[in-house]
């Protein structure tokens, strides 16, 4: 299955043509507004059409972390940043630094034993 990622609306329409894609998500913040009609457009050719506001993030370290919050934002969905860590092992002022770094980018730093699902994972 090949997973082509739209950041517009015209990128969607031109993977709905593109050989050998067989899903299209939309990641773009209008994405939901489209999702309907790409997705009919989707159907008659046989291309599923995904459209998701957020996406959770196992992060396995505090290396991890600030790693992953220095690079840059390729997806304006909302991250939900997992810590597989003991968030209690930082101090007070580097998880409010790491906090602020994320809330700027839209994104939320949770603990790990509330993830559900996994997208992706952050390792060192």
């Amino acid at each position: 299955m090949a997973t082509a990622r739209a950041g517009t609306r015209g990128e969607a329409l031109k993977l709905l043509e593109a050989e050998g894609v067989t899903v299209v998500e939309l990641d773009y913040e209008s994405g939901w507004q489209d999702a309907v009609e790409l997705g009919r457009l989707g159907d008659k050719v046989g291309i599923r059409v995904e459209y998701r506001g957020h996406e959770n993030i196992a992060v396995n370290s505090r290396a991890a972390l600030i790693t992953g919050l220095k690079r840059p934002k390729v997806t304006f969905r909302q991250r939900n940043l997992y810590c597989q860590f003991n968030l209690d092992r930082l101090t007070e002022n580097d998880l409010a630094a790491m906090e602020a770094k994320a809330s700027s980018l839209g994104d939320y730093i949770l603990a790990g034993h509330l993830m559900r699902d996994v997208d992706e994972v952050w390792v060192e």
